[in-house]
């Protein structure tokens, strides 16, 4: 059996995604040019997140439609608010599947190189080149909670609230939906005792290294599933660097990478 392309949508993936995009009425009247096929250009849109390749250079003869076809979709989806909610879906299917972990949420922060745009700063790390950061919390077993992007000359303590509160309310049991975690674990990045006392007025445990402590605090036993998880979003070309002028089509590769782990996650459980 061959082996599926990472940009091929099966159809049980495809029956998640469908119902989440918005309906687009033909004209009676001049109708024009029929639309491309949605499931088409959201493989092309794959294909681009996994490849890094231009809009431009998005091969013709894989079906996919033109490059400029399947940017127009991804800034029509994003503009309707699709990404969240897919992200959202498939954590509600996580959760229902017992497979996500509110005991412990991990948090970081690592920059990226960008070619310009917004939400781009100096990173002081890195010679003041410009850069972004992709901001990132997991559950306890690396599944992406909520994604954010910043500029790179952006503390990481500062996008910690912002990110506790990017956590959507995740629903799949009965009940009350499940959004704040019982812990929080950070690196020295996170130090600071004003976030740790609204990560407390939230209710939650911020348990983060102090700096000017010797290492080993002991943290990376926690920690490391938040590195695994940029590694995979990381391993997608498209996110290494920032090619895009527009921070919410950038925001928009972000967050379907995220769904995309959650989707392969989930696959694994059944």
């Amino acid at each position: 059996m061959a082996r599926r392309k990472p940009w091929e949508v099966d159809d049980e993936l495809w029956a998640v995604i469908e119902p989440l995009l918005p309906r687009v009425e033909r004209r009676t009247r001049h109708p024009g040019r029929r639309r491309h096929p949605d499931r088409l250009v959201f493989q092309g849109i794959l294909f681009v997140l996994h490849t890094g390749i231009a809009w431009e250079h998005l091969p013709q003869e894989l079906g996919f439609g033109s490059g400029m076809t399947c940017w127009r979709r991804l800034a029509e989806w994003t503009d309707a608010g699709v990404w969240p909610r897919l992200h959202e879906t498939l954590l509600a299917r996580l959760r229902g599947a017992d497979a996500l972990d509110f005991s412990r949420a991990v948090v970081d922060g690592p920059h990226t190189r960008v070619k310009g745009g917004f939400k781009t700063g100096r990173i002081p790390v890195d010679r003041g080149r410009n850069g972004s950061k992709h901001h990132l919390i997991t559950d306890a077993t690396g599944i992406p909670l909520a994604a954010t992007l910043t500029g790179g000359n952006r503390n990481d303590v500062t996008q910690f609230i912002p990110l506790l509160q990017a956590v959507p309310p995740v629903r799949g049991r009965r009940g009350r939906p499940r959004q704040r975690p019982d812990t929080v674990v950070g690196d020295r990045g996170y130090d600071h005792d004003k976030y740790r006392r609204l990560a407390w007025a939230l209710g939650v445990k911020p348990v983060i290294a102090r700096r000017g402590v010797p290492h080993g605090s002991g943290l990376g036993t926690d920690r490391w599933v938040v590195e695994r998880t940029f590694a995979h979003l990381h391993w997608v070309r498209r996110l290494r660097i920032r090619w895009e002028v527009r921070d919410d089509i950038h925001e928009a590769f972000l967050s379907l990478a995220c769904s995309l782990i959650c989707w392969r996650r989930l696959k694994s459980f059944r």
